[in-house]
């Protein structure tokens, strides 16, 4: 695939897991991609923690059905009945987790770039996990990103200093295939908007709510 085939190959992954095992020359290639992202003030301050313990996986997805249940209980009775539809993780059935995390003193006291933009150091591990999410779609791995979950219970579950923020678990591991639609697509959930909706030139012009 060239470069546009796999920003558009790209899937958030869930059911379509395999369980096999990922080589140790695959892993380190997309470890290596991500670790080569740009980051300001090249702080670099991101961190990946490989998790296969199977203890410890079952755990957060214990803490990620908790949560999908707390979001569940605020929809409406027609989207409660749209989302139970939708697997959110793929915990157990990927082959490892792949928590990033967000070190703001890496680099500190003076990170060049970050003055203005405090948030600039958590973009940068935005930038690492996009660089990791292509890399395994070119290796015919899949990648999900787990976000129902509260940050100090995953700092709690895998020691994680305080002032470092878990930004992402990722799950990854090979797949079956990828799908052709995204899930919430798919789902009705949501549908990607057309560019040309979410372009401007030159002054930013509000759009009329649809």
């Amino acid at each position: 695939m060239n470069l546009y085939d796999v920003v558009h190959r790209r899937r958030d992954t869930r059911a379509e897991f395999s369980g096999e095992a990922i080589p140790d020359d695959v892993l380190r290639r997309v470890l290596t991609a991500a670790h080569a992202a740009p980051s300001v003030g090249l702080s670099q301050p991101w961190d990946f923690v490989l998790v296969r313990d199977e203890s410890t996986r079952r755990a957060f997805r214990d803490h990620v059905q908790a949560e999908r249940s707390v979001f569940a209980a605020q929809l409406d009775q027609e989207r409660a009945e749209m989302f139970a539809r939708i697997k959110v993780e793929g915990v157990m059935e990927s082959t490892l987790g792949i928590v990033v995390t967000y070190d703001p003193d890496r680099g500190s006291p003076a990170v060049l770039g970050r003055h203005a933009i405090a948030d600039a150091g958590l973009y940068s591990v935005c930038l690492a996990i996009q660089n990791l999410w292509l890399a395994a779609t070119e290796e015919g791995l899949g990648v999900g990103w787990v976000s129902f979950y509260r940050e100090d219970v995953l700092r709690r579950l895998l020691d994680i200093p305080t002032r470092v923020r878990p930004v992402a678990w990722l799950c990854v591991g090979p797949v079956r295939s990828l799908p052709e639609t995204p899930d919430l697509e798919r789902h009705g959930w949501r549908n990607r908007l057309p560019l040309d909706d979410v372009l401007h030139h030159d002054r930013y012009r509000a759009r009329p709510t649809r």
